[in-house]
């Protein structure tokens, strides 16, 4: 531990950012990139609905394991302290009460999610023809969720280790065996839906084997100590109050995700659906650098609270908008120019070519600014501090976005739903800035 102590309490702020989040970046790149041909692949050899279908069903396999991302989020927050104040004992416990947690839960809410896949379906969307394509993805992906909990729940532990470049590889396998398995089982075998969530599932069951793999090696400085298994309840509330920020979010995009799929389908019909399914990806694809950067953020941010070095914390705040925010232009003005050549990418179908482009440039007006919403809730996450974690995370998803893109659809139809992204995108972001800089002022002096 004395190593990682010296990097992320010593070495430049600057070189710890670059180190962290060009590993993360480069994971959610490939990680996005992954959906990205799920998509193009499931458009041009099954057809538009597929890709609805796809849309529909995702959120609720994030869902379910959003359970891992929540409990290796908060496990991984205490892990940074506890390593930042010298407390290994507490570390290693930490990390015991994330794998019990993880596949205690996991297996609970897939067991409920294949009992009640039909009601399930309906409520997140699969209406009209969406539904028996959406059923078949639904019930082989479903498989493979604990796996991807589990991958989820060992992801930002590894990083919390200060071992970036793992947490990368282990988003790396899931989507090269994704495009493979998908080129040999919806090209090659013709198996359609089915192939595509079987190949899905299995990328998953690679993810999940490949963190185990590593926690079992000598690469890594957390132990599987089998009587850290035994939850310990100071322990699990502190992971629960931490992440129970990134769970109840995950249930916040769940709910919008209701509410989008709900106007989408009522003022646009499939199609409209199809345009989001689209929209998605690219956003997923293209905002990995900026939250490249936010994973980043985390590690070096939470290691240097738990020491109480303030001023490396400030530092590491201000370098991260200032990364985030010169990646965010880029991002956008690459959207401006090349708006239709992506869609192209995806589908020849005319509907979609000329519908998408315009909409996902209104989803992407704000992007330059967005790190300022993101480096601001992920700081209190790594500062412990669960509400404000949780109310500055909810800002856009849940409380201006969900409403947004139930009213305004009313009155400006389905345009009215892509107009909802840059106004809670905007709202959010005044606040955050607002709070974060009145906590570093208060607390960060």
């Amino acid at each position: 531990m004395n190593k990682l102590a010296n990097n992320l309490g010593t070495q430049k702020i600057s070189t710890l950012l670059i180190k962290q989040a060009v590993p993360a970046t480069i994971g959610i790149l490939v990680m996005s990139l992954n959906m990205i041909v799920d998509t193009i692949f499931v458009g041009q050899w099954i057809g538009v609905l597929a890709i609805a279908a796809i849309t529909v069903v995702l959120p609720i396999v994030f869902l379910i394991s959003s359970i891992g991302m929540g409990i290796g989020i908060g496990g991984s927050s205490i892990i940074s302290r506890a390593l930042g104040a010298n407390d290994a004992k507490k570390a290693f416990l930490t990390f015991g009460n994330q794998i019990s947690l993880t596949v205690i839960l996991a297996l609970l809410f897939v067991i409920l999610g294949s009992m009640y896949s039909a009601p399930i379906l309906n409520l997140f969307g699969a209406k009209g023809a969406i539904l028996p394509i959406a059923a078949e993805y639904y019930g082989v992906i479903i498989y493979g969720v604990p796996f991807l909990a589990f991958a989820m729940m060992g992801n930002p532990t590894i990083r919390a280790e200060g071992k970036p470049k793992f947490a990368m590889y282990a988003m790396m396998v899931p989507a090269v065996l994704n495009i493979a398995l998908d080129v040999l089982f919806i090209k090659v075998f013709d198996w359609g839906m089915w192939g595509a969530g079987l190949a899905t599932s299995l990328s998953y069951a690679s993810c999940g084997m490949y963190i185990l793999y590593f926690f079992l090696s000598s690469k890594s400085e957390l132990q599987i100590i089998p009587k850290n298994f035994k939850l310990d309840f100071p322990i699990l509330k502190e992971i629960g109050k931490l992440g129970g920020v990134t769970i109840v979010r995950q249930g916040a995009i769940s709910i919008l995700m209701i509410v989008l799929n709900y106007s989408l389908y009522k003022y646009g019909g499939e199609i409209s659906i199809a345009v989001y399914g689209i929209i998605n990806r690219v956003m997923m694809f293209a905002l990995s650098p900026v939250l490249g950067v936010t994973q980043g953020f985390l590690p070096v941010a939470g290691f240097n609270i738990g020491a109480h070095q303030n001023e490396r914390v400030k530092e590491t705040i201000k370098k991260s908008i200032y990364f985030g925010s010169i990646l965010g232009t880029v991002i956008f003005i690459a959207i401006v120019i090349f708006k239709e050549e992506i869609i192209w990418i995806f589908t020849n179908d005319a509907t979609l070519l000329a519908q998408t482009p315009d909409a996902m440039l209104i989803a992407f007006l704000v992007t330059p600014i967005v790190t300022l919403q993101l480096i601001g809730s992920a700081y209190f996450q790594a500062a412990g501090k669960a509400l404000p974690a949780l109310i500055l995370t909810l800002l856009k998803q849940g409380i201006f976005l969900i409403p947004l893109a139930y009213i305004l659809p009313i009155y400006y139809g389905v345009d009215g739903v892509w107009w909802s992204f840059p106004i809670a995108d905007t709202l959010a972001t005044i606040i955050t800035v607002f709070v974060l800089k009145r906590e570093v002022h208060k607390n960060l002096k």
